[in-house]
């Protein structure tokens, strides 16, 4: 593979990952923030209790940080890595 295509398949996997850390931020802002409420139509919506929905919100932000780190983050770390070796090979 060529070193652009590289670095392209890197960044677009880096701009992914930052984007992914921005919006997991922004849920967990706005699920701390309306927790009453949202456990209170979520609990009449679905008919579940509110002890049932925080395992759930952690499992979700879990599966988000699991996705984030080890899909996109540990691959974008590999292909710098692959880059700055063979920028110092060239060299």
């Amino acid at each position: 593979m060529s070193s652009e295509l590289l670095e392209l398949i890197r960044n677009i996997l880096l701009k992914t990952a930052a984007i992914t850390y921005g919006l997991a931020v922004l849920m967990a802002v706005a699920t701390f923030l309306l927790w009453d409420t949202w456990t209170t139509l979520i609990s009449q919506s679905f008919h579940t209790t509110p002890a049932v929905l925080s395992p759930l919100m952690l499992t979700f932000f879990t599966a988000i940080k699991f996705y984030a780190i080890f899909m996109l983050l540990a691959p974008a770390l590999a292909l710098h890595w692959t880059i700055k070796a063979r920028r110092k090979k060239e060299a």
